[in-house]
């Protein structure tokens, strides 16, 4: 799959809004697991910026980051 490519996929699975949970970073310095947020935008290297419930904005990497997207019935927990 081409660069481009993959960056439309993230792109259109990820889309501005969309609520997500972590399951696992891989970073330094990383988010908590199980942690909520919404997702911000999709840069140009494919990154997910977040906007998350605890105040941080580090953003995911796809493919390397583990993370999931909230359903509607978890939302209301």
């Amino acid at each position: 799959m081409s660069e481009e490519n993959k960056l439309n996929m993230i792109k259109k699975l990820y889309p501005k809004g969309t609520k997500i949970k972590l399951i696992n970073m891989k970073d330094d310095y990383p988010v908590p697991s199980r942690t909520k947020g919404i997702v911000d935008f999709i840069d140009d290297a494919g990154q997910i910026h977040v906007n998350w419930n605890n105040g941080s904005s580090l953003a995911l990497i796809y493919g390397v980051d583990e993370f999931e997207i909230i359903k509607n019935k978890e939302r209301e927990r």
